[in-house]
């Protein structure tokens, strides 16, 4: 016996809505997987949770899975490029740093290496001049310094004693000009009568 079982209409149309709900989250999934693709977060808690879905329906569904799979695997693609040009820029960045510090080192050396040729010159400079002077002349250059040092000190001191001398005439010459100014005053007043 060939039975063919048709299906009752409320059956078909049972199968046809549930065919469409499925589309429709199918849809959602996709639409979330993309969503989540510019936000670069990729698992299927989030796509389930943006799609509207549970977790069950996206391991149930081959189409679903599949998706987030893919989905899942160009992420973590891109994100290995990502992570591979940032070692690459890092890997720049340390050579580009090693190469400066390097060229100042060689300026560092370079600068040294003038340094220490002119210590070395003023040093023999020294020691040109230490063998110039004999103990004797360095004596008496010593002495004529030491003299010098006396008499200055002695004309600061007459320095001071003369700035003194000074200001005591001042005041001296400040007293005898309203002395004579009071004089003055007196004799230009007339004599009282008697």
């Amino acid at each position: 016996m060939n039975t063919v079982t048709v299906p009752e209409p409320r059956t078909a149309a049972a199968l046809a809505a549930r065919r469409r709900k499925t589309e429709a989250a199918l849809e959602r999934v996709h639409q979330a997987i993309a969503r989540l693709r510019r936000e670069k977060a990729h698992s299927v808690a989030a796509v389930a949770r943006r799609a509207d879905v549970s977790r069950t329906f996206i391991y149930d569904n081959a189409e679903a899975r599949a998706a987030v799979a893919a989905a899942m695997t160009q992420a973590g693609e891109h994100r290995s490029r990502t992570l591979a040009d940032q070692d690459d820029e890092r890997e720049a960045t340390w050579r580009e740093r090693a190469l400066n510090a390097e060229d100042a080192l060689k300026a560092a050396h370079a600068e040294i290496l003038v340094q220490r040729t002119r210590i070395g010159e003023l040093l023999g400079q020294v020691r040109d001049l230490e063998a110039e002077w004999t103990q004797e002349a360095v004596q008496r250059i010593t002495t004529e310094n030491t003299t010098l040092k006396q008499h200055v000190r002695q004309l600061t001191a007459d320095n001071r004693t003369l700035d003194e001398r000074l200001k005591a005439a001042r005041s001296n010459l400040r007293f005898q000009d309203r002395r004579v100014a009071d004089l003055e005053a007196r004799i230009a007043e007339p004599a009282p009568k008697s």
